[in-house]
């Protein structure tokens, strides 16, 4: 157990012990990043075409990822409704204009094709393709390093995070209501507890929550993983103008680990520039923790 979970975290220590502040450096980071989710998606890909009983397990994937979903979100929105009421955040903002949410939607689902081209090669049985899996594992653990990096890179300090109340509330009630989610789905779905628990710590961040639950797990519930942060995203981008006037932190809490990378400029222009703070703290805190819960749950 600990074992895994020190190759998880290992990773991630060292790239945030590593200082970068140059700009050219921290860009290239950002770069390599976003082509390494890319081909661990690919990898898993062709993993899930080396299933057996494929077609049943297709349909046990979507069912997993659309009822976990629907949970989780569900307990993520009740939850943070309740803070709204104890603890209301408002301020006036006139919404700028929005970039076309279906095109950002269809930038999210270019990840869901590069996953389809991985499949269908997989389909073809080409001897090399046998080595997918290791060499998806050889690049989580590139990943983790880089994000330990990318957190670094970021210029933020524990103080920081800590001083920023808003952001560190909407994250601890996402983080706690997602897991009371994914016990919920566990129980609907019939899976273990501590499935549904890694299920629910994935926070949005699909290409390491579904290579990390394929490690563990198998294809099937790393796949189901995968979607179902995919589709958190893809739900926060269409919902965040409509929630973010009346709901601030509904909107915050629902971009999950997200909202300080791909959802943030959706967050800005639609609440200003003051919910940019509470926004990266809120997604640097999920990000930090979703790797060590979902190796723990995982374990």
């Amino acid at each position: 157990m600990y074992s895994g979970l020190l190759i998880i975290i290992l990773p991630l220590i060292v790239g945030y012990l590593i200082p970068l502040r140059q700009p050219t450096l921290l860009r290239l980071i950002n770069r390599l990043l976003s082509g390494m989710v890319y081909v661990i998606l690919f990898f898993m890909g062709i993993s899930l075409a080396f299933l057996d009983n494929l077609s049943s397990n297709l349909l046990a994937i979507f069912h997993y990822a659309i009822v976990s979903v629907i949970v989780i979100l569900g307990c993520n929105l009740f939850a943070l409704r309740l803070l709204e009421k104890r603890l209301p955040w408002t301020w006036q903002h006139t919404q700028e204009k929005l970039p076309s949410r279906l095109h950002m939607a269809l930038e999210s689902l270019k990840l869901l094709g590069v996953v389809i081209v991985g499949f269908l090669l997989g389909l073809t049985a080409w001897p090399p393709l046998h080595f997918a899996a290791r060499a998806s594992e050889y690049a989580l653990l590139l990943l983790l390093l880089l994000v330990g990096l990318q957190l670094r890179g970021s210029g933020m300090t524990l103080r920081q995070i800590m001083l920023n109340r808003r952001g560190m509330m909407v994250a601890i009630v996402v983080c706690f209501s997602a897991l009371v989610g994914g016990g919920l789905a566990a129980l609907l779905l019939g899976l273990p507890l501590k499935t549904g628990l890694a299920l629910a710590s994935g926070y949005g961040w699909y290409s390491l929550s579904g290579i990390l639950m394929t490690e563990s797990f198998g294809p099937v519930i790393g796949s189901a993983a995968f979607f179902n942060d995919l589709l958190r995203e893809l739900l926060a981008i269409m919902l965040i103008p409509s929630l973010i006037r009346q709901h601030r932190s509904s909107a915050l809490g629902l971009c999950g680990a997200t909202s300080m990378d791909f959802t943030l400029p959706v967050l800005q222009r639609s609440g200003g520039i003051e919910i940019v703070p509470a926004a990266i703290v809120h997604g640097f805190a999920l990000s930090l923790v979703a790797p060590i819960l979902i190796a723990l749950f995982s374990s």
